[in-house]
């Protein structure tokens, strides 16, 4: 099952992030694919705001601490950046099944690197770079619970 959304300004892709926490619960997993500047990290940090990470809280991409938690919202926010692993074995020492099984909402960069560990049960949003702001963001879901997230995401429009 897939959808696709057209963003033609910055703070759609906010408003997008906020229309997706709304569809987020615990043990939901979210990939991020996309060319570097694509807008990754700004959604991640949309996601995260509204799942209700304070504002103080910088949310910036953990390409070089790999994951990087924030507690204090609905939910914990498990952000994390597969970019600069180079073998599968690396994702198992990191643990990311305990992630993906725990008791927050995991946001991975770069998930695209390792298709073949991809959880079952997820969605994936491939971030589409356009003229300037623009961007189309093309949200695939697997399993039940991905397909809940995308039906609950299925009438926002951008606004």
């Amino acid at each position: 099952m897939e959808l696709s959304f057209e963003i033609e300004r910055e703070e759609q892709t906010a408003e997008f992030g906020e229309r997706l926490a709304g569809a987020l619960g615990a043990g939901d997993v979210v990939g991020l694919c996309g060319d570097l500047g694509a807008g990754k990290t700004f959604l991640a940090a949309a996601v995260s705001r509204a799942l209700g990470v304070p504002e103080e809280v910088a949310v910036n991409s953990p390409t070089f601490t790999l994951i990087n938690e924030y507690r204090g919202g609905r939910l914990p926010v498990y952000h994390m950046d597969l970019y600069r692993l180079c073998a599968p074995a690396e994702l198992y020492e990191l643990g990311l099944w305990e992630y993906y099984d725990g008791d927050g909402v995991c946001l991975v960069e770069w998930c695209d690197r390792f298709d073949d560990l991809w959880p079952p049960d997820a969605v994936v949003i491939s971030i589409e770079l356009g003229e300037g702001e623009r961007r189309r963001m093309v949200v695939r879901a697997e399993g039940p619970s991905g397909e809940a997230i995308l039906s609950r995401l299925s009438s926002w429009t951008a606004g």
